[in-house]
């Protein structure tokens, strides 16, 4: 079974998204293996420096890269990434899994991104949007998008 290990700063407080991440990843484990790599995130003060925002970036990308294995095949999600509409992302999941990768892990970044270092330990940047999302709220639409992924595979219902 494929593990799926998705790389996060900052914990969740909003009761709506922690349900919403349960209830995908109940549905998800028909399909795939879930497992978390959530780090400290760091606090950015509002009218913060260029400076300042890449050293939290660094600091919090250290943090990410700690748990990355080595042997992962790793998917930065990053509004300059590639963008996949659901078939597409589907048809990538099954060439890596043909492909003999068998843990992918999706990273997600911070509330101002992710760390240079991480972007370049990145096997591929996708988005899933040109709009930007709260970093938080991606992990809620990264799982749905897994189970959309998942079902589009095995050609099984589900809505569009």
């Amino acid at each position: 079974m494929l593990k799926i290990t998705i790389a996060c700063a900052g914990k969740i407080k909003e009761t709506y998204l922690l349900e919403g991440i349960r209830e995908y990843e109940k549905r998800l484990r028909a399909y795939c293996h879930i497992q978390w790599a959530v780090v400290q995130d760091e606090k950015t003060p509002d009218g913060s420096s260029p400076l300042l925002e890449e050293q939290i970036r660094t600091t919090e990308g250290e943090r990410l890269l700690k748990r990355i294995p080595q042997d992962a095949y790793v998917i930065a999600l990053a509004i300059d990434g590639r963008m996949p509409d659901s078939v597409a992302f589907s048809q990538h999941l099954d060439d890596l899994a043909v492909k003999g990768n068998s843990h992918l892990v999706f990273v997600i970044g911070g509330s101002i991104g992710l760390s240079r270092a991480v972007l370049q330990r990145a096997d591929e940047k996708i988005s899933f949007s040109a709009l930007t999302f709260p970093h938080q709220l991606m992990r809620l639409i990264l799982l749905e998008q897994l189970y959309r992924a998942f079902r589009i595979s095995r050609n099984e219902p589900y809505h569009k």
